[in-house]
């Protein structure tokens, strides 16, 4: 871990004051890996009509059948109660529901307990969203809105198109005047992510080329968690490959580290580097955490039981790809270690400058209503 220990470093929620709870499902079935899925379950629950419809739904507190919520911002779903409800549901949209793992959603209000209607309200192409993790990986971004079971969302932006940085007042000006060359947003997360500790503090440098040697390791992180650019690809002989064909319903997992082999039942992708099978998110590899996402048995009889009949092609790709990802992941991790910071801009100097601590209102979401939205039973809402 870069830096030392007891140094006064400013805290993430400091430097990134506007947070947001993690979404709460309240049910499963809603998320899937793949969008045909979802309208498959959507079709059965449509079906299903009293007593049957509910226990498909899977009720809670927040949600049930007779629930009146509003639409979520820029998805045009219906609004009326589920117990009547009819027609098709919304197109699902890629979300990024557990640590590397990118998965789909129905965007419906009325499946989902805690939406948080103002994450919707920025999740655009310019927006990334900066997520607390586990130790290991203290922060994740992502350009999707995050699922996860996770720590505090904090968005780079406050506002759709990439409008007013959620970034303490006067923190850029201070950070450029101090490192002598103008900074962009992305910057400081980039660097956040480069030295972020467990305890989610970010120590800053006043040194320039150490400053752009975490920029440029922090983008780097930032590119392969985004993974919404050119596709990552590992050197030609390290690229994983499928050497033999993986089953229709494959049940197990395992890594054999001599032979570099992901052995899943019968099927085989190598080359797979020790350091890809071995990354963790917390306690958890993300490996086989990806992989019991698609395969561990679901309760029969529910909606979450409604899975494909075989393994789809694209999660053979998707598999491929996070092995690349992860194993640039951990080169980035290792490289980490090189970043000794030791002149640093503390929290008593940015709260000496009047940057600390940013005002209640840069906790709080902007005000933005960009288009009508449908609340319920089709009546507007008012914000």
């Amino acid at each position: 871990m870069p830096g030392v220990t007891h140094d006064d470093a400013p805290p993430l929620a400091d430097l990134m004051p506007w947070s947001v709870a993690p979404l709460r499902l309240g049910r499963g079935w809603p998320t899937a890996p793949d969008p045909a899925t979802l309208r498959a379950r959507w079709d059965a629950l449509l079906k299903a009509e009293g007593p049957e419809r509910e226990a498909l739904f899977e009720p809670t507190r927040a949600r049930t059948l007779h629930s009146a919520v509003p639409q979520l911002p820029g998805q045009p779903t219906g609004t009326e109660r589920l117990a009547g409800a009819s027609g098709p549901c919304a197109d699902p949209v890629r979300v990024l529901s557990a640590p590397f793992d990118e998965e789909w959603l129905l965007p419906d209000h009325r499946l989902i307990d805690a939406a948080r209607p103002e994450l919707w309200r920025v999740a655009d192409g310019h927006q990334i969203f900066a997520v607390e993790s586990a130790e290991g990986m203290p922060l994740l971004a992502t350009s999707l809105l995050p699922t996860l079971r996770a720590g505090r969302v904090r968005p780079l932006y406050r506002r759709p198109g990439g409008g007013e940085p959620n970034l303490a007042p006067g923190l850029l000006a201070h950070l450029a005047d101090r490192l002598g060359h103008a900074l962009a947003p992305p910057d400081v997360l980039a660097w956040a992510l480069a030295v972020i500790r467990p305890d989610h503090t970010v120590p800053l440098t006043e040194d320039p080329d150490l400053w752009s040697r975490g920029v440029r390791l922090g983008r780097r992180a930032l590119w392969l968690l985004r993974r919404d650019g050119e596709r990552p690809k590992l050197p030609g002989g390290r690229r994983p490959y499928v050497r033999a064909p993986l089953p229709s319903r494959p049940l197990t997992i395992r890594y054999d580290p001599e032979e570099e082999t992901l052995h899943i039942d019968e099927g085989r992708v190598s080359p797979v580097p020790p350091q890809a099978w071995e990354f963790a998110a917390g306690e958890v590899r993300v490996l086989e955490a990806w992989f019991a996402a698609r395969t561990a048995p679901a309760r029969p009889g529910t909606l979450a039981a409604i899975v494909p009949q075989s393994w789809p092609q694209a999660w053979t790709s998707d598999l491929l790809e996070l092995i690349t990802v992860l194993t640039l992941l951990a080169d980035v991790r290792s490289q980490r270690a090189a970043l000794e910071i030791e002149t640093r801009i503390t929290a008593a100097e940015l709260t000496a400058a009047g940057v600390l601590p940013p005002p209640e209102a840069a906790r709080r979401p902007a005000s933005i209503l960009e288009h009508t939205e449908e609340g319920p039973a089709g009546q507007l809402t008012l914000l």
